[in-house]
């Protein structure tokens, strides 16, 4: 895998074209997987809906354990180089969301993570032998209020005993390993309520022997999504990842590595939805000439890849500014905000292009126009990353 873009310069190289070779590679990868082996995975249960084979292919590629240093075992990219693998997959009408928690999920161990920890895990993850795909974070009652969550790591021996339940945790079942934050100081004792959270690496083959049980969710989207529920839950004390009490701060720090691969998914969905619109409106021949000359169509298709394009330039901005370690929290959240925007343009043009067709599951942009619209609500709300600008960038007071 080439870790080098052909340039640094972003004005010589057109957007969706740095790291020529990763895209090249990765998109032969998910030519193998068409889109009848994704509708196939959606008319099966739950619980065997997961694109196992897919993982498998970009595992033994490489391709999750992308942004895992070399010295544990993995390609050692940056950011942007992550983010391109997830734009490229979505962009051939594959779902990076079937693994891409495994390669932002490293950012918190990776940085806060002991060395003992990252010499045992780091390897086995990027090998394939373990799959860390599980992010325990939102709760039934709490939501986006992460710090009112509810589960409790308490104190017992040498090490915790985990209360709770979470819930939207994708993949759980499909993941040897999550990354759970709990609460390990009462909410009431703490001098802020961002204080008193840890996070911890637990072994999900070990917790569901003892206690806890993974329940899937039938959802509008095939995200194997699930309800996890831990009942007195025995874990050791080395599962904690950094100090004790400082979690949340450890997860707020690995946010900006979320933000920019899964932006960049949805500049790679709108891309998808450009590419199918604009050939259906060349092709697709009405009242003796094709549906894209008329402006009703045209014109709609033509914006949203203005607004895909604008959205990109963010993206790529906000990654930059990650991998040289400056701040990017404003970029981050904004190029977040404006991909899955752009996305649902491109998906809302191409699905009206398309007009009944678009419902033929045969097509595939009924499934891709759901991803897109997904991506608007999770895995942060809009309305946050606006009180975020809001507050943090502009000065206005706190929103909520």
């Amino acid at each position: 895998m080439d870790a080098t873009p052909t340039t640094d310069d972003p004005i010589t190289v057109p957007l969706g074209q740095d790291y020529p070779e990763i895209r090249e590679e990765v998109r032969k990868l998910c030519d193998t997987f068409p889109g009848e082996y994704w509708r196939k995975l959606e008319k099966e249960p739950p619980a065997s809906s997961y694109p196992t084979e897919f993982i498998d292919a970009l595992t033994e590629a490489g391709y999750l354990a992308a942004l895992i240093p070399e010295a544990y075992g993995g390609a050692g990219l940056p950011v942007r180089g992550g983010a391109v693998i997830l734009e490229t997959i979505n962009a051939t009408g594959c779902s990076a969301s079937a693994g891409h928690a495994q390669m932002y999920t490293m950012g918190t161990l990776l940085r806060h993570g002991s060395e003992e920890q990252k010499a045992h895990y780091l390897p086995k993850i990027a090998s394939g032998e373990l799959r860390l795909q599980a992010f325990g974070v939102t709760e039934p009652t709490t939501g986006s209020d992460t710090t009112q969550l509810k589960t409790r790591a308490e104190r017992r021996g040498n090490g915790y005993v985990v209360n709770g339940q979470k819930v939207w945790t994708s993949r759980a079942e499909h993941s040897d390993l999550m990354l759970l934050l709990a609460r390990t100081t009462p909410a009431d004792k703490v001098e802020k309520r961002t204080h008193g959270i840890s996070v911890f690496l637990i072994d999900l083959r070990e917790a569901k022997k003892n206690g806890c049980e993974i329940r899937p969710i039938d959802a509008m989207i095939n995200h194997n999504t699930t309800e996890v529920f831990f009942d007195n839950v025995p874990i050791p004390g080395e599962a904690l990842v950094g100090e004790e009490g400082k979690g949340f701060r450890y997860i707020l720090d690995g946010m900006n590595a979320e933000r920019c691969p899964t932006a960049a998914e949805s500049i790679g969905n709108g891309r998808y939805f450009i590419e199918k619109g604009v050939a259906y409106a060349n092709e697709r021949v009405v009242f003796g000439r094709p549906i894209g000359q008329n402006q009703g169509i045209q014109f709609p298709i033509a914006r949203a890849y203005a607004q895909l394009e604008a959205a990109d330039l963010m993206v790529q901005k906000a990654s930059a500014l990650f991998d040289a370690g400056r701040p990017c929290g404003a970029e981050a959240n904004m190029a977040r905000l404006l991909a899955s925007e752009a996305a649902w343009e491109c998906a809302e043009a191409c699905f009206s292009a398309h007009g009944g067709f678009a419902f033929a599951t045969e097509y595939d942009i009924e499934r891709k126009w759901r991803e897109a619209r997904l991506a608007r609500t999770a895995p942060i709300s809009p309305n946050l990353i606006l009180s975020y600008i809001g507050q943090h960038v502009l000065g206005m007071p706190r929103s909520y």
